[in-house]
């Protein structure tokens, strides 16, 4: 399942984070990758202890924790802290699959990547490829949203970053582990749960179906979850 989160940050907001980014000193983003990873990786990234990035990476969580549908999507339990990438021209990152255990710097938690996420901060004007290519059970999907737009998807993926011919790409990545391992089943939750969303905006939130199917929802979250 890839589910497209809009307007995560307004212009306006994106705006003044990139300042602040294009400011800042980038390190080589190898750092972050495992070692299949780094042998396709050729991008910058904030250094994640720098006070840019963990401010940042605060600001993102704290604004995904009110987003009804990042939460409905991810149903997260654990998320690693946000990091930042930037791709200038000629740098991509080819095919490859995110680790399945990451550990949070700075902690002793090891979480499992149920699914990966990127953050834009670029649009898709200010650069010519750098397209995020995931591949999945559905074929291959093509990704280049706006600027405050993010992408939700398996971390089970193949998944890659074209070579960048122009401009740069500049974006937020990380990862998280969902109450609910199985995919299959944060899907059914998923369609569920926007069901039972357009259901009260229509029928009110008291209304006996309404009740009923969000009884269902909570007996399938207690039966699938891991915590």
């Amino acid at each position: 399942m890839l589910i497209a989160i809009p307007a995560v940050f307004s212009p306006k907001e994106v705006k003044a984070i990139r300042a602040q980014m294009d400011a800042a000193l980038w390190v080589d983003g190898k750092v972050t990758a495992g070692e299949q990873s780094a042998k396709v990786k050729t991008n910058e990234q904030l250094a994640a202890d720098s006070p840019l990035a963990i401010e940042l990476g605060n600001i993102i969580l704290t604004r995904l924790a009110e987003n009804p549908l990042f939460l409905s999507a991810a149903l997260p339990n654990t998320i690693f802290p946000p990091l930042f990438n930037r791709y200038c021209e000629g740098a991509d990152f080819g095919i490859h699959v995110d680790n399945s255990i990451r550990q949070v710097p700075g902690t002793a938690i090891r979480m499992r990547t149920d699914l990966s996420a990127t953050l834009f901060f670029s649009d898709p004007d200010e650069y010519e490829g750098g397209e995020l290519i995931i591949e999945d059970g559905f074929g291959t999907q093509q990704v280049k949203l706006p600027a405050g737009h993010m992408v939700l998807y398996p971390s089970t993926s193949l998944h890659k970053v074209s070579t960048i011919k122009s401009g740069q790409r500049v974006a937020s990545f990380f990862w998280l582990q969902s109450l609910i391992a199985d995919n299959s089943q944060r899907e059914i939750l998923y369609d569920l749960d926007q069901s039972i969303q357009k259901l009260t905006i229509d029928l009110g939130s008291n209304h006996a179906e309404v009740v009923r199917l969000s009884g269902v929802y909570h007996n399938l979250v207690r039966r699938w979850a891991n915590t």
